[in-house]
Order: C-alpha cells, then sequence, then structure tokens
C-alpha cells in the first residue's frame, strides 16, 4: 500500500531492519527533507523516502510529533511494536537511573525460585539468584560477570521466568561454536523435561525452542532468524556479545542490530563489556535498549569522573566478580628484557622506515595497523617480518612478507639473525618453562603470531609441548594431552585461537605472554583461562607478561593498562584494575583503535 493510500506519511522498518524508513505521500515531499534534518543520521535515498538509524529514530522520536498532518501518519506493525517496547523501557531505565536506591526497585532474589516454574530443576547460587532477581526486573538486560559465575544458567532461568510468564516460547542464542556444549548441556539439565536445543550449522529444525547459531553464520541466515524470532513470541540471547562491540558498523554488530527489534526480549552476556572504552559499551547497550542504551552511556562517561559513570550505569546491568567467586588473587609481573645487538638494530633500522612514511600515511588506519602489527613482530622475533603471516592466522593478522630490497642491509640482517642471536623473549619464556616444570607446573605460553608459535614448540620440545592455532587437525587430542599427560609441561597457542570457551585452571596455574596486541578483551579472555572459578582458596595463579625494552611492547602495555583501567572503574571492578597495574619484576636477561594508532606515531616518531 503507497503513503497516498495510507496518508500523507508511512513509518516502517527498512530491508535490512536497522533502519526506519520515512515515506511521504507526493505533496509533502518538503516536509520530508525538513524532517530528515532534524535527525542525527536522516538520509534520503529517493525523493520521497528517508531513512534514520534505528537507535537515532527512537532517541529523537518526539520528531514525528512535529509532522504537519498528525492524522495522516501511518506505522508498520514491527516499528510501532518496537517504539512501544523502546518507551516502556526507556521508563524502566529512567527509574532505576533515579531511584534514591535502584534495588528498591528489583525483585528480591529470594522470590526467583517461585517465578521459573515447576519444570525448572537447576541449582542457583546467591550470586546467580541475585542477577536473575536484577534482569527480570529490567526487561531487557546485560549480564557481564565473570567466567565461572554461571552467566549461561542465569539466561536459562531469565528465559524460564519469561516463558512461565507467557511473554517469549522460545530461545534464540548467538553464541562462538566453543560454547555449543555447554548451551546444549545445560538446556538438558537445568530443566525437568529437558528443553528441545537445535544448533543451525546441522540444519534448520522447524521444531526446535532454542535455537544455537554462531556469529559467523549470522548473516547468511538473517531472513531465516529474523523469521523465526517474529513467528513466536522471542527471546535474543548474545553469548561473548563483546563480538558485536563495532554495533552496525561491524558484520556481526549490524546482523545483531537487525535481529534484535524481531525479539520480544534481549539479553546479553559477557565478562570483557568494554575492551576499548566506552563506545564498546555505547554499542552492547544500544542493542539492549535501542534509542537509549547509547545515550545513557554518553552521558555517563561525558565529564570524565569514572566513578559516577559506574554509579549511573551499574543499574543497567549484573556483574559477579571474581572476588565475590572467593577466587584467590592474581600474581601479575612484567619481565622486561633487553633486545640484543643485532636484534636492536634491526628494530631501529624498521622503526626509521616506518617514521619515514608515518607523516604520509597518518591518515591510512590500515597502513598503520600493518605497521604497528611488523613492529610487534619485531619486537618478538625479527625472523617473522621475512617469512610473512601464516594462513592461519586471525584475518586481522595475515600480512605479506616484509618486502626488503636484497641489497639492503637490512634483508642481509634479517636473514642471518637466527645464526647469531636467539631472541631473548624466546630465551626468557624457555627459562620460565624450564623453572616451573622443576617445579612440576605446566605452563601456558601464549603468543600472537602462528609463526611465532610453532617457532616456540620447536624450542620447547623437551617438555612435550601441545600446541593450538588456527591449524591444529586435532584440537581437542592437545587439550587432552596438556591436561592428562604428565610429561606435557607446556601448551603454546594465541589468544585469538583460544581465549574462549576452555578451562585449565585445573591443571595449569601459569601463564606466559611471549607478547600482547592492543585487544584488551582477549587479554582478559586469555587470562580467564587458568583462573576461574572452581581454583583452590591457596592456589597462587602467576601471570608474566614479556616486553622488550624501548620497543613498542610499552606502547601496547600503557594502552592495554588505560583500557583495563576504564572498565575496571565503570564496573566497579578491583580484581580489572590488578590486571592494569602489572607488577615490575626485576630486570631479566592486534586490534587496535583510534588512540592505539596515535599511541605508536608517537612511538615512530621518537625513536
Amino acid at each position: 500500500m503507497t503513503p497516498s493510500q495510507q496518508g500523507s506519511l508511512h513509518l516502517g522498518l527498512d530491508a535490512t531492519g536497522t533502519k526506519a524508513e520515512l515515506t511521504a505521500a507526493e505533496g509533502y515531499r518538503s516536509d520530508l527533507v525538513q524532517m530528515a534534518a532534524r535527525f542525527r543520521t536522516g538520509r534520503q535515498p529517493a525523493p520521497l523516502i528517508v531513512t534514520v538509524e534505528l537507535d537515532d529514530f527512537l532517541s529523537s522520536i518526539g520528531v514525528i510529533s512535529q509532522w504537519p498532518d498528525h492524522q495522516g501518519v501511518t506505522w508498520d506493525d514491527d516499528l510501532q511494536k518496537l517504539v512501544t517496547s523502546s518507551l516502556r523501557d526507556a521508563e524502566t531505565v529512567r527509574k532505576q537511573l533515579s531511584a534514591p536506591d535502584p534495588g528498591s526497585l528489583e525483585l528480591a532474589a529470594d522470590d526467583v525460585p517461585t517465578l521459573l516454574g515447576s519444570e525448572w530443576q537447576g541449582p542457583l547460587t546467591e550470586f546467580q539468584r541475585r542477577d536473575i532477581a536484577k534482569l527480570l526486573s529490567l526487561g531487557h538486560g546485560a549480564n557481564f560477570s565473570v567466567p565461572g559465575a554461571g552467566k549461561t544458567r542465569v539466561a536459562l532461568a531469565v528465559y524460564a521466568a519469561a516463558r512461565e510468564r507467557g511473554d517469549v516460547r522460545r530461545l534464540l542464542v548467538v553464541s562462538p561454536k566453543s560454547a555449543y556444549e555447554s548451551w546444549v548441556y545445560e538446556t538438558g539439565i537445568c530443566f525437568q523435561r529437558p528443553l528441545r536445543s537445535h544448533i543451525l550449522d546441522a540444519g534448520r529444525d522447524p521444531w526446535a525452542e532454542v535455537l544455537i547459531v554462531n556469529y559467523e553464520r549470522l548473516n547468511r541466515e538473517l531472513a531465516f532468524l529474523a523469521s523465526w524470532l517474529k513467528a513466536e513470541p522471542s527471546m535474543l540471547l548474545l553469548d561473548e556479545a563483546h563480538r558485536m562491540k563495532l554495533g552496525s558498523r561491524g558484520t556481526y554488530g549490524a546482523a545483531c542490530m537487525a535481529l534484535g527489534p524481531q525479539a520480544d526480549r534481549r539479553l546479553i552476556l559477557t565478562g570483557t563489556p568494554a575492551p576499548n572504552g566506552a563506545k564498546d559499551l555505547e554499542n552492547l547497550l544500544g542493542f539492549v535498549w535501542p534509542g537509549h542504551g547509547q545515550r545513557t552511556v554518553v552521558q555517563a562517561v561525558a565529564g570524565g569522573d569514572l566513578s559516577h559513570a559506574s554509579a549511573v550505569l551499574r543499574p543497567l546491568f549484573t556483574r559477579t566478580t571474581k572476588q565475590e567467586l572467593g577466587l584467590p588473587p592474581v600474581t601479575a609481573r612484567v619481565v622486561r628484557v633487553p633486545l640484543a645487538p643485532l636484534h636492536s638494530e634491526i628494530y631501529g633500522a624498521l622503526v626509521g622506515n616506518f617514521s619515514a612514511r608515518a607523516s604520509a600515511v597518518a591518515e591510512d588506519f590500515n597502513a598503520l595497523g600493518k605497521s604497528a602489527l611488523r613492529l610487534l613482530m619485531a619486537a618478538t622475533n625479527p625472523a617473522l617480518l621475512l617469512e610473512g603471516a601464516s594462513k592461519y592466522e586471525p584475518v586481522e593478522y595475515r600480512l605479506p612478507p616484509l618486502e626488503v630490497p636484497q641489497d639492503h642491509s637490512l634483508y642481509d640482517h634479517l636473514k642471518n639473525l637466527s645464526d647469531y642471536e636467539l631472541s631473548p623473549k624466546y630465551a626468557e619464556a624457555s627459562a620460565i618453562v624450564a623453572a616451573n616444570a622443576a617445579q612440576g607446573r605446566k605452563t601456558l605460553v601464549w603468543t600472537t603470531f602462528v609463526r611465532s608459535l610453532t617457532s616456540l614448540a620447536k624450542l620447547l620440545e623437551n617438555f612435550n609441548p601441545a600446541v593450538v592455532h588456527g591449524g591444529t587437525p586435532d584440537r581437542e587430542e592437545e587439550l587432552r594431552r596438556f591436561r592428562e599427560d604428565p610429561d606435557c609441561m607446556v601448551l603454546v597457542s594465541n589468544p585469538a585461537t583460544l581465549g574462549e570457551g576452555i578451562s585449565l585452571h585445573q591443571v595449569c596455574h601459569d601463564a606466559v605472554y611471549v607478547d600482547r596486541d592492543f585487544m584488551a578483551g582477549r587479554y582478559l579472555q586469555s587470562l580467564d583461562r587458568i583462573h576461574r572459578l572452581g581454583l583452590a582458596g591457596d592456589e597462587e595463579t602467576r601471570v608474566t607478561v614479556l616486553a622488550a625494552d624501548q620497543t613498542i611492547d610499552e606502547v601496547v602495555e600503557a594502552r592495554l593498562h588505560d583500557k583495563l583501567d576504564f572498565m575496571a572503574r565503570v564496573l566497579d571492578d578491583p580484581s580489572v584494575q590488578q590486571l592494569a597495574d602489572l607488577q615490575e619484576a626485576p630486570p631479566a636477561v592486534g586490534g587496535l583503535d583510534a588512540a592505539d594508532i596515535h599511541a605508536v606515531l608517537q612511538h615512530i616518531r621518537r625513536i
């Protein structure tokens, strides 16, 4: 039906589901142009059509009241439902943020068992009941609890209560593949009659009550998933939701934002909600509360007082910390290693090469990102520069070999480096592994690049290393060896591959970071592999970060400190702050944002 048949202005969702589409009748063209200007993201793809990003539309919904023909405004059901829900959520958020005691607006934790229905049988801890009560009070919600706090079970309990109330009848879970097993297991044991769960990878099951899909598949299945959510009252849950932190600017985020309006209830789970600062938090809460979540974060952090921001935002999410779980603290230290003469000469030559071009490419984010990654390689093992990236590297780390003319002295230095010097980081990591093995302690060694990982595995062959990266044929067998083989004293991996979804705290209490990239979220996730619920109260978890003196490692350290400090203060979580403040050990023998790039440029220009 055309706008002229319906009235003067018709409001609906565009084909992507991520924008509001305003279509005017012919006689209202100039009025439509004026309305488009009142929206920050208003665009006019056709003379009588304006599109507006959903978040902008919902936060500025009052603009519609300025249309000259009030009686002629008509709505699509989907958009009208979203606006009504958004206004209701806004009122809930307003009450939470303005109440003298926000906790007084929440359900009592002791009331939770009676809300879950007779089918629920999963035991719940005190912290889980508290988190469930808060999430049920909010309608939509965010659970930022640390790994081991039982976020999966909390989410299923929220679904059970919503189902018992008649609000929803089915659940769509978006998660990493590594979490599939956990979701299938929990949906089987938490209910007297296991929920019918189905993983979309295996095809479509029209009778599934719980449908599980990974982030990589979202875009291909968007139309099907949208219709699945709309067919019955549904709940949409994002597990490890930091994967869509780019919001509509990223592939995963755009797909999630498109699906969000189709769900009657939205819930996100992640222990690392703001790995790169406030923008990540804006996008996550913007998914939960379209039109209000982003604006609330912006206003909370605008003044720079993060204690105030924490107090403002705290009513909007729940978080169980490691301190609340009773985990012993981590002993985290940084060991600074000097570069050997030839290694230092190569690094200096490389910085000089990049420095000469830095001003010319200052606006080329991609080129600077590649330069930063090459500096990370050079600080660890310059031989990686000539080899380039392995085909098993994550996409963001895939670099071709550095092109150095063969008649250039840098080429000879790089080619002959292994004949003269062992990477000081490799030497230090080997010494730590050997010392731990002598005490019967297994060690988890992290390094960013796959070729660095395989080089370390060869160097550590006396310790029967397990190796896991993107190209490992049998990852489960390698993990089994590390857990069960008494002769396998070291596991070498990279956070991009093994940063999520596994537990090693039963057998390993030592981690060594040969290098780190700029991704604070991956760093925290990787730390959680050996520091999570189930540790004995007297067990010491030791983390050692290796940093090459006067290299980009110092830039990474400073940037990660800033990111972790922001997250700790916004989440009011001292355990994250502790990881930001590494202890300085006595002297010893990825994912970049704009601020990271600025810091790298300063480093290049200073040397």
